[in-house]
């Protein structure tokens, strides 16, 4: 059809016939009046309104044949309704389209860039966009056709559960774009397929299967999913293998998962779990050193839960016990090589065959008496050589030993460290009550903390000494079957008391000031060794006043005991000594006296008595 006025071209159809049917009419009653009677009788006697009717009886009769012409091959253009139209004409640009109207309406091909090989002929769908523009033009969309023809399409698979075709555009964020008849749905990366998803590329241009599980109205968001087509085959799959499962069954499982605990196996849609310490007899850091992923392999069903979800695997239970390899050659005593496989506090782990590991605990690493860690004697990846200590088979234990590889530093104690003999020695830890002290490697000795100084009042050995310090001691006791060492390092020096006794004993007197007042008196310095102390009562002056901080006086030493080391002074005790020796002069110059005059008397009564006794006479 040309792209013509069609209405204006009906309406005049409409008009010719209406005044070709009056001429008609007209023309047979002037030739039937021209027989019978003249013009003026003929008007006079014409019924009008029978020709009037006639007229409309035509004109109603081209009205409905017109009518359902239109009816027939013209489409409703009404708003939102999806038509279909033939192309009729294609240019570099544009395509015109034939949707019986009346004019062929305009698409740009940009809406036809998914169909390369559009020609004229085909039929496509199309929406009114704009009924007539500014040049009269009919102005149709193939793309709001396709995509209102989309959305019905999506909702009918979303609402009958339908399988659809979808071609994986790109990658975004969380998972990839599909389109899907024209829209562009959602595929999140755990809805891609039921194991997880490791090179998301490999999906990019690919045309597959989806199944839509949600649409938002809204905001016009459609979500599909791979992972639901084939799920309900995997848990039919699922039901049949854990029905079959049984203790100690070997199945062929794929590596899906590989974890720092574990490996998670797919034994064909019942997932599986292989703990670390399950996949080798060997110590492994990590289970990516034993398997990889997609790798295919054997394993054993070592348990499960009543429902059977959690099922415990092995891979190393397939193998033979690396025990029962051990030869029969290795026996106490022997002396074994190994690697050191793992180090903890109290010992390290040696493996002296493959899967077959011994124990060096810390105490049998050196002779050495005092706490060390294992890390101070090994690393993990060292080579070394033990004794092997102790070997139970059954229970697969082992313990070994690196100190037996050298003689007991013990053996000749008695004459390398006798009583009384002087040696230097390393400061290696405290206690609170004394020092440990390294002679050798294997010969610890304590010193207590009485035995640092003659002199200094300690109260941790870190006042004294420094870890790592070189001390000289002396050999004080030694107990060779408890192997314990008792050192001195004061008695490597003159005791300065044996001096002070005699210069400071008791009765001495020494000037001095008075250095601190303290809780019931006062102290005094005699020297950086002796200070002594002065009772509250024996601070009191001959004047009855108490000295003072500061002021100087002199002090009689009224108690001195070198093991204590304890000094007691007095400043009363200096004049309350003459006051004494005067009160007791006094004393006995009256005693005296009083003798005398006793004496008097009694000879005195003595010749009275005898007088009367006639002795006299």
């Amino acid at each position: 059809m040309q792209n013509t006025n069609f209405y204006q071209h009906m309406a005049e159809t409409k008009e010719n016939a209406a005044n070709t049917a009056q001429e008609a009419k007209s023309q047979e009653a002037k030739n039937e009046v021209k027989e019978t009677v003249s013009q003026e009788e003929f008007l006079e006697n014409f019924d009008w309104q029978k020709y009037e009717e006639g007229i409309e009886q035509v004109e109603d009769k081209k009205l409905k044949e017109f009518e359902s012409l239109v009816e027939e091959n013209f489409v409703d253009t009404a708003d939102e309704e999806v038509v279909e139209g033939t192309v009729v004409h294609l240019t570099d640009r544009e395509a015109i389209i034939d949707i019986n109207a009346k004019s062929e309406g305009v698409i740009s091909l940009n809406e036809f860039r998914y169909n390369p090989n559009l020609k004229v002929g085909d039929k496509v769908e199309v929406l009114i966009d704009v009924r007539e523009d500014k040049t009269g033009q009919l102005v149709l969309s193939h793309r709001k056709a396709r995509t209102i023809k989309a959305w019905d399409r999506v909702n009918a698979a979303y609402d009958k559960g339908e399988i659809v075709n979808g071609f994986v555009k790109c990658r975004t964020k969380g998972g990839m774009i599909v389109d899907v008849f024209g829209i562009e749905a959602f595929l999140p990366g755990s809805q891609i397929d039921v194991k997880p998803i490791r090179d998301y590329d490999a999906y990019v241009g690919k045309t597959m299967e989806f199944k839509v599980v949600k649409i938002n109205h809204e905001f016009k968001n459609v979500v599909v999913s791979h992972k639901a087509l084939i799920e309900a085959d995997i848990e039919e799959q699922k039901k049949e293998i854990i029905g079959q499962l049984e203790k100690g069954q070997v199945l062929e499982g794929t590596v899906k998962n590989i974890t720092s605990y574990g490996v998670f196996i797919d034994l064909g849609g019942v997932d599986g779990l292989v703990h670390i310490t399950d996949l080798s007899w060997s110590r492994i850091n990590h289970p990516n050193e034993v398997v990889e992923l997609d790798q295919k392999l054997n394993v054993v069903i070592l348990d499960f839960d009543d429902n059977k979800s959690r099922i415990q695997l092995g891979l190393k239970q397939l193998q033979k016990h690396p025990w029962e390899a051990l030869g029969d050659e290795v026996k106490v005593g022997d002396k074994v090589k190994g690697k050191v496989v793992v180090i903890a506090d109290y010992g390290a782990f040696i493996e002296v065959a493959e899967g077959v590991e011994g124990l060096i605990h810390v105490s049998e690493m050196s002779w050495s008496t005092h706490l060390r860690s294992a890390q101070d004697f090994v690393n993990v990846g060292d080579e070394v050589e033990a004794v092997v200590l102790t070997l139970d088979r059954e229970d697969r234990k082992m313990s070994l030993g690196i100190k037996q590889l050298t003689p007991d530093p013990w053996t000749d104690i008695t004459e390398k460290y006798p009583v009384g003999s002087r040696h230097k020695g390393i400061v290696r830890n405290f206690t609170n009550f004394g020092v440990f002290v390294e002679l050798e490697e294997g010969i610890d000795g304590l010193i207590y903390i009485s035995d640092l100084s003659w002199t200094k009042k300690i109260k941790h050995p870190s006042e004294f000494v420094n870890v790592g310090d070189e001390l000289e001691v002396e050999v004080l006791e030694l107990d060779v079957d408890g192997r314990k060492l008792s050192l001195g390092h004061k008695q490597t020096q003159e005791n300065p008391w044996d001096k002070y006794e005699e210069e400071y004993g008791e009765g001495t007197v020494h000037t001095a000031a008075i250095d601190e007042i303290v809780d019931k008196g006062a102290t005094i310095k005699f020297n950086d060794d002796i200070t002594a102390f002065v009772p509250s009562r024996h601070l009191e002056k001959e004047d009855g006043k108490k000295l003072k901080k500061g002021e100087e006086a002199d002090f009689k030493i009224i108690e001195f005991n070198k093991e204590f080391k304890r000094v007691v002074a007095s400043h009363t005790a200096i004049f309350r000594e003459e006051e004494e020796k005067n009160v007791k002069a006094a004393a006995k110059r009256g005693k005296q006296a009083e003798k005398t005059t006793l004496g008097d008397a009694n000879a005195e009564l003595q010749a009275l008595k005898d007088k009367m006794e006639g002795k006299g006479e």
